[in-house]
């Protein structure tokens, strides 16, 4: 009922924070891996290559995020997101007519940068910034976004490939990105500017400031906090961008792994909301040092699954720990460094995530081109959320006496 209520009283905001995330679908690893196969086929690369081609455009992407990401601390959401979702439907149209792999290291940056970093961050700096007590509520709803491009988008362009080029594919994603443009435009006219927002009060961070992101690179917290910022990132991405090597060899279909994706949606969706709620009721404090455990347990199920039962458990679980990665990060950065500055530091955590999705499909691709398979890599993955989870935890015992009570 709190929610609903919410809702019905944001539901132009919160309406418009949802398509800029589902609109992030386009750049995001889990709709770009659906045409792993046709792109490795058409250009003859390997594993290692086409994660190498992908490593290095989302690296500049994560590169460009620094500085583009600042934009939102100095104008208003509608103005960028009009730029940014003009060039994400090029990206997606040049994608279509991409003539070699040299020009798809440039296509997948541009992709990269404005669908999974840029709208990505729009929708997720507006929540924080227009919501200061119900942030969490603001956070889950909006997120719901992320939740729907992914339970949808997949089965629907895996139909597609039946009866249409995948390259055509492509122009269609371009279609629908500007079809989404007059709506976030009609919904955000009477949407206020960042600076005048600033200038009311806002919550401040740790010591009761405003930190600015040269002070935050100062704080220890900031730098044990980077495996828990990387870490979902690096090896959800690889999840779903070697899916169709996981599929080949745990001797499953495509059709029917993709087809799980709605269990999963579920999962995420759950969480999304519980989490959204727990930040409010309990402090994203009582959140953040649990995150990583799903993600842990997901990868060790997946790496023993020999049934597409046990990978939909595996799923489910991840799409647990997905669900508190759709709220508790933003929520995190704005309460314990403060929101006047939430874009510029969002910025960097953006990086830092736009980066791990790089790294994760470059590392995993080339042990699997070494002979170590995909399956064989989760076990180590799990070991390294559960040191992620101990860092953040020890992090956040050490620096949350210093917020402002």
């Amino acid at each position: 009922m709190e929610y609903l209520l919410f809702l019905r009283r944001n539901w132009l905001f919160l309406l418009a924070g949802f398509l800029l995330t589902f609109t992030s679908s386009y750049g995001q690893t889990y709709f770009i891996s659906l045409f792993a196969g046709a792109i490795k086929g058409d250009f003859g690369l390997s594993d290692g290559q086409w994660g190498g081609i992908y490593t290095i455009g989302t690296t500049l992407s994560a590169l460009t995020m620094v500085w583009a990401g600042v934009l939102t601390d100095r104008f208003r959401v509608r103005v960028l997101a009009f730029g940014v979702m003009v060039t994400l439907a090029g990206a997606c149209i040049a994608m279509a007519a991409v003539p070699n792999w040299i020009a798809l290291i440039f296509v997948i940056y541009a992709l990269r940068l404005t669908g999974q970093g840029m709208m990505s961050q729009l929708g997720q700096v507006a929540m924080v910034r227009w919501f200061e007590a119900s942030r969490g509520k603001a956070l889950s709803l909006s997120s719901m976004g992320f939740a729907a491009g992914q339970a949808f988008l997949p089965v629907i362009f895996v139909a597609l490939f039946a009866s249409f080029h995948w390259r055509s594919l492509w122009v269609l994603a371009a279609v629908l990105v500007l079809l989404t443009i007059p709506v976030i435009l009609v919904l955000l006219r009477q949407e206020r500017t960042p600076q005048s927002m600033a200038e009311q009060a806002q919550r401040a961070g740790m010591q009761g400031r405003h930190w600015t992101r040269k002070e935050m690179f100062g704080s220890g917290l900031f730098w044990m906090m980077i495996p828990f910022a990387v870490g979902p990132a690096a090896w959800g991405t690889a999840l779903f961008f070697h899916q169709v090597h996981l599929v080949e060899m745990k001797g499953w279909e495509l059709v029917e792994f993709v087809a799980l994706m709605p269990i999963y949606t579920l999962s995420a969706v759950a969480c999304t909301f519980l989490s959204g709620w727990a930040i409010d009721r309990f402090g994203v404090s009582r959140v953040v040092p649990v995150q990583m455990l799903p993600f842990a347990v997901a990868f060790v199920v997946l790496a023993y699954a020999d049934t597409l039962w046990m990978a939909g458990v595996g799923l489910i679980i991840f799409g647990a720990g997905q669900g508190m990665q759709s709220t508790a990060p933003a929520a995190f950065w704005a309460e314990y460094y403060g929101t006047r500055h939430v874009g510029a530091i969002k910025a960097v955590a953006a990086a830092l995530m736009v980066f791990g999705s790089a790294i994760g499909p470059g590392v995993t691709g080339l042990f699997i081109d070494l002979g170590v398979d995909f399956p064989d890599q989760m076990l180590p993955i799990a070991l390294y959320y559960l040191v992620a989870a101990a860092l953040a935890g020890w992090a956040i015992h050490r620096y949350r006496p210093k917020l402002p009570t």
